[in-house]
């Protein structure tokens, strides 16, 4: 093994930029970090947390003890209160890694690696072109065209290595390609040249100008025909993506990710653009980067692919990702080769986590282990406390049937991908709650949570041993397996829309003249009339009108064609029928049938 040189310490940097504040009332100020509950909130201004209660209920929120307060919610108070109020920033745990600035000298910073996302619309290529740049090949081994988890590849064009980020295209993803936006340094947006902008598309565009990341458009599909590359240029202008003839800032590229043309023009571009962008890190300190996938496997444990940002990572580093920590058991490079160390840039596969860290984390690296575990930890019993937080918000939604779902995949990005998906769905009447999502195979202790929860298990792209099935089928539990993440949704959709209360409006049917009213003792006043238009049916709702003035609305008891009784008259008919507990009628009044017709949703 290469001789490791001496790092800078990430260790001093987090301790010198740790914040703690104390949440209190001072000198009638209420100074606090954030959300709280309302328990918290009256125990530092010593109030009454039943008067807080009363206050919301009179505004018709129904609020408990445990009801977390947002920022506005606590302004508010304050105010009510009597009270000024300062938010401040507590830098600890549970946020230090999106908050601690690295501050490097300039002379210690050295040329890097761009860190490259391929965007757009799903069915645009995106799979297939980076499958071109990877020579391998994915996109036909994928269930329903879709990338279904994220990766990362390292590639070398005249001497410059350039590494890809792998961001799936279905909109589950959405979330994570926002992510993806604040580790790359250059978006390739890909537009179908028979195609043009799409919704997607659009939805990449707004991420990258979002995150300020410069835009290359690659124009894909050139080998296709029916193209229109100046109708692709005006719709991208309208969103602010101009090419450079048109006097804007975005480089084009055109080719083919199915046949490779235009792949050396694309590499030129964006080699062109990151030495525009003068991409610097410093190499020697203790890594700091982001997880971009992470997966459990049996033989390995936890395997996380990370994109090394500052400093370099060596075999047996000890890093803290997210609220994971462990010592780098292996270091290897996106073809699956061992490799010694991970310069700024590069993308690396790992193992030696204690779990499955979040794509999305970051990560550091530590001298100081004690130090890390204590951070990891304590990062870990907040993000609980969290997370029960919010799941105490979610039943607190009155009235509501829940659907509770338990995820199991075969890696942490799509997971989480699936749960964020299927927590925005709700309606009226129902919601959805993801109790629990994780990586790997189902086990007994995920049919026993079900069962006691009441959940559905959904299983993307992963096992169900038959032993298990067997268990669950004993207690009961649905196991539903998946390899397409939009089929889960739209299951769930269908569910929800299950719960919906039917919802029907008045249609009207027909009308009918009275022509002659006949007078019946143990009846009452029989309408002799005659069909205008439509139909009548038996027991059918109806509106008396007299000179176009509405006089009454009821139904029929009886409708007779003749001597017998019928259940339908159809245009220009003439019947007899007589209107329930009601004789107010006279000839040339003007009756109209109505039916409840169901309204589809």
């Amino acid at each position: 093994m290469a001789k490791i040189k001496q790092r800078k310490s990430n260790v001093e940097e987090i301790k010198s930029q740790l914040v703690s504040v104390k949440t209190e009332l001072k000198d009638g100020v209420f100074i606090f970090t954030g959300p709280m509950t309302i328990s918290e909130f009256t125990t530092k201004i010593k109030k009454s947390a039943n008067e807080v209660v009363s206050y919301f209920f009179k505004k018709g929120k129904m609020y408990t003890l445990n009801n977390t307060l947002n920022e506005e919610e606590i302004a508010e108070l304050c105010i009510e209160y009597g009270f000024d109020f300062q938010r401040e920033v507590e830098i600890n745990a549970s946020n230090f890694m999106d908050q601690i600035e690295i501050n490097d000298n300039e002379e210690e910073m050295e040329s890097r690696v761009p860190i490259i996302t391929i965007m757009g619309h799903v069915d645009h290529g995106k799979t297939t072109l980076l499958d071109t740049i990877r020579k391998s090949n994915v996109a036909h081994g994928e269930a329903g065209g879709i990338t279904q988890h994220t990766g990362a590849y390292q590639v070398e064009y005249q001497n410059k290595k350039i590494t890809f980020l792998d961001t799936p295209g279905h909109e589950a993803f959405t979330e994570m390609r926002a992510r993806g936006t604040k580790v790359t340094d250059i978006v390739i947006l890909v537009v179908a040249a028979d195609d043009g902008v799409m919704p997607q598309t659009v939805e990449a565009i707004n991420h990258a100008l979002s995150a300020k990341v410069p835009i290359i458009v690659f124009v894909n599909k050139m080998d296709k025909p029916n193209i229109d590359v100046e109708r692709i240029k005006s719709e991208l202008s309208t969103h602010n993506i101009l090419p450079e003839e048109w006097g804007g800032n975005n480089m084009f590229v055109y080719g083919s990710g199915k046949t490779g043309q235009g792949l050396n023009q694309l590499f030129e571009a964006i080699n062109l653009q990151a030495e525009i962008l003068d991409l610097k890190a410093n190499k020697n300190r203790y890594p700091i980067g982001t997880v971009i996938e992470s997966r459990l496997d049996k033989g390995k444990g936890t395997v996380a692919t990370l994109i090394v940002q500052h400093g370099t990572l060596y075999p047996r580093d000890f890093i803290v990702a997210g609220s994971k920590y462990g010592k780098i058991r292996t270091l290897e490079n996106s073809l699956g080769e061992p490799i010694e160390k991970a310069t700024p840039g590069t993308p690396v596969i790992i193992t030696g986590l204690n779990y499955v860290p979040l794509a999305g984390d970051k990560f550091f690296g530590f001298t100081d282990e004690k130090f890390a575990k204590n951070l990891a930890q304590e990062k870990a019993f907040t993000d609980k406390q969290t997370a029960l937080k919010e799941k105490n918000l979610i039943t607190l939604e009155e009235g509501k049937k829940i659907i509770n779902i338990i995820i199991k995949s075969d890696v942490q990005g799509t997971a989480e991908a699936i749960k964020s998906s299927l927590e925005k769905l709700k309606n009226e009447e129902g919601m959805v709650k993801v109790i629990h999502s994780s990586v790997g195979d189902v086990t007994k202790a995920d049919i026993l949570l079900a069962e006691a929860s009441n959940a559905i298990i959904y299983v993307f792209n992963s096992n169900v041993p038959s032993s298990i099935k067997q268990f669950a089928n004993q207690q009961k539990i649905d196991i539903k397996e998946y390899s397409v993440i939009y089929k889960i949704t739209e299951e769930v959709e269908a569910m929800l829309k299950g719960f919906k209360e039917p919802k029907y409006e008045e249609k009207n049917i027909g009308e009918a003249l009275i022509l002659k009213v006949f007078s019946y003792s143990k009846v009452g006043q029989i309408a002799g009339c005659t069909m205008v238009n439509g139909k009548f049916k038996t027991n059918c709702k109806v509106k008396v009108f007299r000179k176009n003035k509405l006089i009454h609305e009821g139904k029929l008891d009886s409708l007779r064609k003749g001597l017998n009784d019928t259940k339908e008259v159809a245009m220009g008919m003439e019947f007899g029928c007589h209107i329930y507990k009601f004789n107010d009628i006279q000839v040339d009044d003007i009756i109209k049938a109505y039916e409840d017709v169901l309204i589809e949703e």
